[in-house]
């Protein structure tokens, strides 16, 4: 909004300042973070006015008697307030990329507030149908994946290269192709086209077997990472400090992919217009650290499924739309240990159940859960149960397990990034 507005009044003073990656960047993480401090302030006391609360846990279920009664929840509201805010203040709306991470975020909020309202106004715990979630995943992905087949902005060069003369920068590139090309890291070329996975089905035929395999590979992206993301969001602070380290991380990767001299230097796909996601992700960050403000141990909101499946959803998109989908389980490696441990978890209990014995790996998951739980209260609820995985009999404080993740992920994130170079 600010961008067009600006871009139209010429020489006025300042003006050019709107036509800088950095600066928009930048001030959109700034307005992200004062609208969730603002705002959160007021929506935290508008609900507690209302007696709109959720029972997180009680303090009888935890070993360090930490109750959490009494706090409001669809908190992810102030995030989204943070993010969009930020975004149509300064983002190019007319970049195809910041609509698509807009969309994401509009429908992901809307998913996830759905969920949140049945849970808190309806006090059905079970809240939106399972099935109703994955659709809308589904339909957010396709809708991602055919935008990038069929818009004609969606485009890529595949090779740059720059040289400076006479201090003038001369840029040679491929053409702008669309491709279902995608980054491999520790790989020399390291590019993977999609399309090269169906040779056998013929010339012609394998390029649309590619873009069909890469929009089914968006949707399972969009629904793993959402889904990640909503696992992760068990303690205060956790799926917001997390997610806003592999915001940098990936702020770092669009500017590189929209940058044709970074994108030379690192021999990585130059994807003209993916700057802008710089913009959006700095908004995305800004609003994830505005709302830590509140969500800090002892938690004053918490997010719900408002916050944590669009948190999840905008990294998968952001990472499609840059063709770094398969650094994913790199950057976003917590969230994925989270989704293995429940997954694992699950599928022992019912296979073992089957044969009348109750079997855990870990005491209790997601895998967060693990470090804080003694064996005295999985027994207490399931005396025959037997726990494959004890682990240590020190308990940890939630703060600690939250801070231990987030500099897991950090170390995640700094590694993602040294691929490009490690190859």
């Amino acid at each position: 909004m600010l961008y067009e507005l600006f871009n139209n009044l010429g020489a006025f003073p300042g003006a050019r300042l709107m036509t800088y990656i950095s600066f928009r960047a930048i001030m959109a993480g700034v307005i992200g973070l004062v609208t969730s401090l603002w705002f959160g302030k007021h929506f935290i006391n508008m609900m507690r006015r209302r007696n709109i609360t959720e029972t997180q846990r009680d303090e009888k279920l935890d070993p360090f008697n930490v109750g959490k009664k009494g706090v409001p929840t669809m908190g992810g509201l102030v995030i989204l307030a943070g993010i969009l805010v930020a975004a149509l203040l300064f983002g190019r709306l007319t970049n195809i990329y910041m609509l698509l991470m807009i969309i994401t975020t509009v429908i992901l909020g809307a998913l996830g507030f759905a969920d949140d309202y049945i849970k808190t106004f309806k006090k059905n715990k079970d809240g939106l149908n399972g099935w109703v979630k994955i659709a809308g995943q589904v339909i957010l992905g396709l809708i991602v994946g055919l935008t990038l087949r069929y818009a004609p902005a969606a485009v890529m060069n595949e090779t740059v290269t720059t040289r400076i003369e006479n201090n003038t920068t001369y840029v040679q590139k491929t053409p702008d192709v669309k491709s279902t090309r995608t980054t491999i890291p520790f790989v020399k070329a390291h590019n993977l086209n999609y399309a090269d996975m169906f040779t056998w089905l013929g010339e012609e035929n394998k390029y649309r077997a590619g873009w069909i395999f890469f929009v089914l590979l968006t949707v399972l992206v969009v629904a793993a990472v959402s889904n990640g993301a909503n696992l992760n969001d068990g303690m205060d602070g956790m799926c917001a400090g997390n997610s806003a380290i592999i915001g940098v991380a990936l702020i770092v990767l669009a500017y590189i992919s929209g940058n044709y001299i970074f994108a030379d230097y690192l021999d990585v796909m130059y994807i003209p217009g993916s700057e802008e996601l710089v913009v959006f992700l700095g908004a995305f960050v800004g609003a994830l650290v505005g709302f830590l403000w509140w969500n800090g141990f002892p938690a004053q909101v918490f997010m719900g499924d408002t916050g944590s499946l669009t948190i999840g959803g905008i990294i998968g998109v952001a990472a499609v739309i840059m063709h770094k989908e398969l650094l994913l389980p790199i950057i976003c490696g917590v969230f994925l240990m989270e989704s293995v441990s429940v997954i694992v978890q699950t599928r022992v209990y019912k296979f073992y159940k089957k044969r009348g014995q109750h079997v855990r790996v870990w005491k209790r998951t997601p895998l967060h859960d693990h470090f804080r739980t003694s064996i005295e209260q999985v027994i207490k609820v399931d005396p025959t149960c037997q726990i494959r995985l004890r682990g240590s009999k020190e308990l940890h404080h939630e703060t600690k397990i939250v801070l231990r993740f987030c500099i897991v992920t950090l170390l995640l994130a700094a590694f993602a990034l040294l691929t490009l170079k490690i190859r």
